[in-house]
């Protein structure tokens, strides 16, 4: 593995880990460890799968923390829900994308070929098990420290968003109606894996200038995951769409 890219995602993640190996083992996909168990006849290399499960549930109780202190007056079903509009598989992948984890990432011939470097759910396991590598070297405080600057931001967006008993859908539905006179629509760009286990993605089309993607264990979660990211874009300021003169704000005129 390459080690300025590991040194360059350790500068983008704000540490430095003691012992970096950890590093290599989040960095290595299932793909990659098993090229390498064939060619040494069977002994089992190490991959990050483990790290993901550990990485999934640091980030879960650091965003958790993170809410329950901003938050003091909100209730359960609040902090579940903005938790889930914070930690989802198209956050964590377009972060990961941001982090380099693309490039960093070791994977098998196969998995390299068809697109591994980009896919949506690598990119977001390959985060979490980062996050368990930086946890496991210097503890909970450091992964506090990496989370806080990762996610605060995403957090601050999805505070800012308007009528927030609503679904991201309705919501974003309702907001374009309102103040551009334009309907989103969601077409499925792909659809693979078994049936008990299948990965969505869906497109979200409003106007050339709007179009975002969503991923989900379900196509309704990838529309879901398509229309968050939109809000996100339009409560940033990253996407600015041309608001109707006065007098044709109604679509039925």
């Amino acid at each position: 593995m390459d080690k300025d890219l590991l040194i360059a995602l350790q500068a983008a993640l704000g540490v430095t880990l003691r012992d970096p190996t950890l590093l290599e083992t989040a960095m290595t996909h299932r793909s990659a460890a098993h090229e390498g168990r064939s060619a040494r006849r069977g002994h089992r290399a190490a991959d990050n799968e483990r790290m993901e499960f550990l990485g999934d549930a640091v980030l879960s109780l650091c965003v958790s923390e993170l809410l329950w202190r901003r938050l003091p007056e909100a209730r359960e079903g609040e902090l579940t829900r903005l938790r889930a509009a914070v930690v989802n598989e198209t956050t964590l992948a377009r972060l990961g994308t941001a982090l380099g984890l693309g490039d960093t990432l070791r994977l098998g011939r196969g998995e390299a070929r068809t697109g591994g470097r980009s896919k949506p759910s690598l990119l977001a396991d390959a985060l979490e098990a980062t996050l368990a590598a930086v946890y496991l070297d210097g503890g909970l405080e450091a992964a506090r420290g990496v989370v806080d600057r990762l996610l605060t931001p995403e957090i601050d967006v999805a505070l800012t968003r308007a009528t927030p008993d609503l679904d991201d859908k309705t919501r974003l539905q309702e907001l374009l109606q309102a103040k551009h006179t334009l309907t989103p629509h969601y077409e499925v760009v792909r659809a693979e894996g078994p049936d008990h286990h299948r990965t969505w993605e869906v497109e979200m089309i409003a106007d050339p200038h709007l179009r975002t993607r969503g991923v989900g264990t379900s196509k309704k979660r990838a529309e879901q995951a398509a229309a968050g990211e939109a809000l996100r874009l339009l409560g940033g300021g990253s996407v600015a769409l041309p608001t109707p003169p006065v007098g044709d704000t109604d679509p039925s005129s």
